[in-house]
C-alpha cells in the first residue's frame, strides 16, 4: 500500500485566537527550563547522601525515559501543533474522557506545584535577613501576585521571563562545572582531600549504600524532570514549529547528560558523597568548602529563580490546557476566555486561585505546606506522561491502519519504546509504596478518582464532541 502523507488533520477549536509571539530562543529556553530545576539545584544533595555516585546512573535512566516522553510528544506536535498539547491529542485518539482526565490531572499537577513553588519562594526569601520579619504567607502571596500579573500581560512577556530564568540557571551550572573541572585538572585540595575519581573508589565505589537506595530514589528523580512536557504547550504559540521543535526537543537529551549526569559525577569527584546533605544545595557545599564568599547567597538566588520559573510555566500551561478543555465543555466556560492580548486569563486565574489556598497553607502549617502539596503533584506528573505515551501509541496504530506516513521526526523503536516507558512509569508508582510520603500519595488516588468521576458526570451534558472543527475532520 502506498503511504499517504498526514495532511487533513483536525484543528482543535481551542487553538483559535492565539498570538504566535514565541520566538525560537524562547522555545529553546522553555525546553532548557523544563529540564533543569530545583530537583537538581537542591534535590541532588540529599539523593547523593542517600545513594552516593549511583545517583548519576539514576539521573541517566530517568532522563532517558523523560526524553522518550517528550520525543513522543514532539512527533505528535509535528503531526498537529496545538496549545492544547496532550489534551488535544488525548481528545483525538482517546476521546473526550481521555482529554478530560489528561487536562485535570495536568491541572492537579501544576496547581499543586504552584503551591509548592510559592512556598519555596517564601522559604528562599527568608534566607536573607532583609525578608526575615515578613511572614512566610505574605511573601508567598506577593510572589504569586507578581508572576500572575506578568503572565496575564502577553505570551511574549512569558517567553522573555522564561528566557532569562533559564539563562540564570544555565549560567550558574556552567560556571560551577568550569570551576569543578579546573579543580580536578589542577588537583587543588578541598578540605585536605585531592579531587579525582579516587574519591569514588575510596568511599565505597559507585554503589556505596547498595542497590536498594538507588532504586528507591527513582521516584524523586522522575519528578526532577517534571516540566519537560511544557515545550509541547508552547508549540501552539510559535511560528514554524516544524523547524523549531525538533531542535529544541533533541537538545533536551544532551542537556540532561551534561547538566544532571555530568554535575553528579563532578560533585562525587570533588568531595566524598557523604559530605552532601539534603538540607543544603550540593553546589553550595562544594563552594563553601572552598571558602568562596557569598556562595550560599548566589545559589539561593538561583534556586529562587528556578521556583519562579516553575510557577511561571505552571500558570502558562494550565491556562492553555484549560482553554482547550473549555471549548469542548469539560472545563468551566470562563476558563476559555481570552483577554485582548490573546492570553487565556480565565484558566490562569483558576490555577492562581488554587495557589491562593497554598497561601492559606503557608499561614496555617508553614513547615508542612511544601510536602503536603508535592504528594498530589506527583500523581499528576505520572498521569500526564502516561497519557502522552498512550496517545503516541494510538497515533502510530492509526497511521499503520490508514496507510498514512508519520512525520520525519519520530520516536525511535516504536512501539517498544512506548511499552518500556509505560512499564517504567508503572514501576515508579510501585516504588512510591516503599516511601512514607509516596504511600500518602497512593492513598490519595481513590479520592482523586472519585473527584474525576463526579466532575465528569457534572460536566457531561455540556460536553461538545465537535471540539475539532468539522472542516478538519
Amino acid at each position: 500500500m502506498t503511504e499517504k502523507t498526514l495532511t487533513a488533520t483536525p484543528a482543535d477549536a481551542g487553538d483559535a485566537g492565539y498570538n504566535k509571539a514565541l520566538k525560537p530562543r524562547h522555545v529553546n529556553m522553555i525546553a532548557i527550563g523544563g529540564a533543569i530545576g530545583t530537583g537538581l539545584f537542591l534535590g541532588a544533595g540529599g539523593r547523593l547522601a542517600q545513594a552516593g555516585p549511583a545517583l548519576a546512573i539514576v539521573y541517566a535512566v530517568c532522563g532517558l525515559f523523560a526524553f522518550f516522553v517528550v520525543r513522543a510528544l514532539g512527533e505528535l506536535i509535528l503531526y498537529r501543533p496545538s496549545s492544547g498539547a496532550f489534551v488535544s491529542y488525548a481528545r483525538e485518539f482517546m476521546g473526550e474522557k481521555g482529554a478530560y482526565v489528561a487536562g485535570w490531572m495536568h491541572f492537579l499537577n501544576w496547581s499543586t506545584t504552584g503551591i509548592a513553588d510559592i512556598t519555596a519562594i517564601a522559604l528562599y526569601a527568608h534566607f536573607w535577613s532583609f525578608f526575615s520579619p515578613v511572614p512566610q504567607w505574605v511573601l508567598a502571596l506577593i510572589a504569586l501576585a507578581v508572576v500572575l500579573t506578568l503572565n496575564l500581560v502577553s505570551v511574549k512577556l512569558f517567553g522573555e521571563m522564561e528566557f532569562w530564568f533559564a539563562i540564570v540557571k544555565v549560567a550558574a551550572l556552567v560556571l560551577f562545572m568550569v570551576i569543578g573541572i579546573f579543580l580536578l585538572v589542577t588537583q587543588t585540595p578541598i578540605d585536605g582531600g585531592v579531587p579525582g575519581p579516587q574519591l569514588i573508589t575510596e568511599h565505597g565505589g559507585i554503589f556505596p549504600t547498595g542497590l536498594l537506595p538507588m532504586v528507591l530514589i527513582v521516584q524523586g528523580v522522575v519528578f526532577a524532570y517534571a516540566s519537560v512536557e511544557l515545550v509541547g504547550v508552547a508549540a501552539g504559540e510559535t511560528e514554524h514549529p516544524e523547524k523549531i521543535m525538533p531542535k529544541a526537543i533533541n537538545s533536551i537529551m544532551w542537556r540532561i547528560l551534561v547538566f544532571y549526569v555530568g554535575s553528579v559525577v563532578l560533585l562525587a569527584m570533588l568531595l566524598p558523597w557523604s559530605s552532601y546533605t539534603k538540607d543544603q544545595s550540593p553546589f553550595v557545599t562544594v563552594l563553601s568548602h572552598l571558602g568562596v564568599p557569598a556562595a550560599d547567597s548566589v545559589m539561593n538566588l538561583v534556586v529562587l529563580t528556578a521556583a519562579l520559573s516553575s510557577l511561571n510555566s505552571g500558570l502558562y500551561s494550565t491556562g492553555r490546557i484549560l482553554r482547550s478543555m473549555a471549548k469542548a465543555g469539560s472545563a468551566p466556560k470562563f476558563t476559555g476566555v481570552m483577554n485582548r492580548n490573546q492570553v487565556p486569563y480565565g484558566g490562569i486565574l483558576l490555577t492562581a486561585s488554587v495557589c491562593v489556598l497554598g497561601v492559606g497553607l503557608n499561614y496555617l502549617v508553614p513547615k508542612e505546606a511544601f510536602d503536603i502539596v508535592l504528594n498530589f503533584a506527583a500523581i499528576g506528573i505520572l498521569a500526564t506522561w502516561a497519557i502522552i505515551v498512550v496517545c503516541h501509541l494510538l497515533f502510530v496504530r492509526k497511521t499503520r491502519r490508514d496507510g498514512l506516513e508519520r512525520p520525519a521526526f519520530r520516536l525511535p523503536f516504536s512501539p517498544y519504546t512506548e511499552i518500556a516507558t509505560l512499564v517504567f512509569l508503572a514501576a515508579v508508582v510501585v516504588l512510591m509504596g516503599f516511601d512514607e510520603t509516596g504511600r500518602i500519595t497512593l492513598l490519595a488516588l481513590p479520592v482523586i478518582a472519585v473527584a474525576l468521576v463526579a466532575g465528569w458526570f457534572a460536566a457531561r451534558r455540556r460536553i461538545d464532541m465537535r471540539a475539532f472543527d468539522e472542516e478538519g475532520m
